[in-house]
């Protein structure tokens, strides 16, 4: 069972979305958890970036900017966790 469902919504931040996703999986503990990034159609890198540095993140690449509230909810349709946390992209752990 996975006990925590971290939904970050991108956009055009990659630098700080790096730092974030760093901090996420270094604070995980003995948490089970899956990771979501559902990018707004950046153009700053932020989806190669995620493939590259974080496969085990699931990835939604969106190919327009659907909104802040649109994106969080497409992750949270398919999370799975006991609980979901919403973390904006600038935050550290």
């Amino acid at each position: 069972m996975i006990d925590l469902s971290v939904v970050i919504v991108n956009y055009n931040v990659a630098y700080f979305l790096e730092q974030c996703l760093h901090s996420v999986f270094k604070a995980q503990g003995n948490l089970n958890l899956e990771v979501f990034v559902v990018d707004n159609d950046s153009v700053d890198g932020s989806v190669e970036m995620v493939r590259s540095k974080f496969p085990q993140v699931k990835l939604l690449a969106n190919k327009k900017n659907v909104g802040f509230s649109t994106a969080n909810n497409q992750a949270i349709k398919e999370s799975g966790g006991k609980y979901v946390l919403l973390l904006n992209p600038d935050t550290l752990v």
